[in-house]
């Protein structure tokens, strides 16, 4: 996500480069070196036109400023809009100043106008491109309203041109980042599954629990309507390396079949922190460095590591803890066998408000069939079956 960040900041630092440049070159030599050829006739110039270019120039310049302030501040997304809207309006209000009580026909056209649309695809986006190009077309289509010219017809085809070339561009740049993400997603998913097939060698009751649990977090991620499509794949790859810090576990801790002493336990209660400083530095996981090192906090504040409590334990975190709880009931331990799926989930419904977040729990027991199919699924898988009641709702 950092890296998309800034992979946004340098392409609207370029682009206003670019913008800057154009823009004053071309009006320099459009407005005030070529008026002193012989024959051009300046006399068709009005004087309202002529004040109105101190205005367009003092707005222009001011847009710098703001785009340093804003990119320096992280809201690099609004940059571009900003400086379409923007050019786009005065330059309406120019070229309507220009011609309207001139005896010149409308000729106008801007080279700022193809540094906008062509160059729009570096920011890979749908939307800012098609924006762009209906705002410049619409600008031309109000000129020639406001002139009754025909005389736009030129520019606005050339204008469609441009953008039909920017579309073809940007569709390229998507199916190339699309092949990129997915061989991305391919081989990190292969490494993720790696490091779990190692853990499980350490644990073997451990084994199908982390697919588990991440497939159970996305269900009630997913039920929460709180998290975009594009943040899911790195939270669903957080999950599944959940408990990666138990391989700094003695084995005689983890394999143990009786109860737990206080200096054992405490030593269990590191795990998080150690998973957590593995995997900081991995792109495409370390966004949800939460989901591991947070989802053994309780809602009451009596979780580990860190003893957080409530709205201040990230949601991601809550989520994983909620489908942890579970998976750790419903399968079997070197110290017990698995519960019957009906006392699972009655005691996550009497967590409610202690350990687990109350919304969270009132969308478990909405979404808790689905979560006995995903058991089904893997039980299927490995030939045996869940102990589960179906009339628990």
């Amino acid at each position: 996500m950092n890296n998309l960040l800034q992979e946004e900041k340098r392409s609207t630092v370029l682009f206003l480069w670019l913008f800057f440049i154009v823009f004053f070159i071309y009006d320099m030599f459009y407005y005030y070196l070529f008026p002193r050829f012989p024959w051009y006739n300046n006399d068709t110039i009005s004087s309202l036109w002529y004040n109105f270019m101190y205005v367009r120039y003092f707005v222009t310049v001011s847009l710098i400023p703001l785009s340093i302030y804003l990119v320096k501040n992280g809201r690099t997304e609004t940059v571009k809009y900003i400086l379409l809207f923007t050019y786009v309006s005065i330059n309406l209000v120019s070229d309507i100043l220009y011609y309207k009580d001139s005896p010149d026909t409308f000729s106008s056209g801007n080279f700022v106008e193809v540094v906008i649309i062509l160059f729009s695809p570096i920011f890979v986006n749908k939307k800012y491109t098609t924006i762009a190009s209906i705002c410049i077309t619409l600008k031309y289509l109000l000129v020639g309203v406001f002139l009754q010219s025909l005389n736009v017809v030129f520019p606005v085809i050339l204008i469609i041109v441009l953008s039909f070339i920017a579309y073809l561009l940007l569709h390229r740049f998507l199916k190339y980042i699309e092949a990129l993400k997915q061989s991305y997603s391919e081989q990190m998913e292969g490494v993720v599954r790696g490091v779990i097939a190692t853990l499980e060698l350490k644990d073997p009751y451990t084994r199908g629990h982390s697919e588990r649990v991440a497939d159970y977090a996305m269900s009630l991620a997913k039920a929460t309507g709180k998290f975009k499509e594009s943040e899911l794949t790195s939270f669903y790859y957080a999950c599944l390396l959940h408990d990666i810090g138990k391989v700094n576990i003695p084995d005689t801790i983890l394999a143990k079949n009786g109860r737990l002493t206080d200096k054992e336990y405490d030593i269990i209660k590191t795990h998080p922190v150690v998973g957590a400083e593995a995997i900081r530095e991995v792109e495409g996981i370390a966004d949800n460095l939460d989901v591991i090192y947070h989802h053994h906090e309780r809602w009451d504040g009596k979780g580990y590591p860190d003893g957080l409590a409530r709205e201040n334990i990230p949601l991601s975190a809550r989520i994983t803890a909620v489908a942890d709880a579970f998976d750790a009931m419903t399968s079997s331990r070197s110290y017990r066998p698995a519960l019957p799926f009906k006392e699972a989930y009655e005691r996550i419904l009497a967590g409610k408000g202690s350990q687990f977040d109350p919304q969270l729990v009132n969308i478990f027991k909405q979404i808790y069939p689905e979560w006995v199919q995903i058991s089904k699924k893997y039980s299927e898988a490995r030939g045996g079956q869940i102990n589960e009641n179906p009339q628990a709702k």
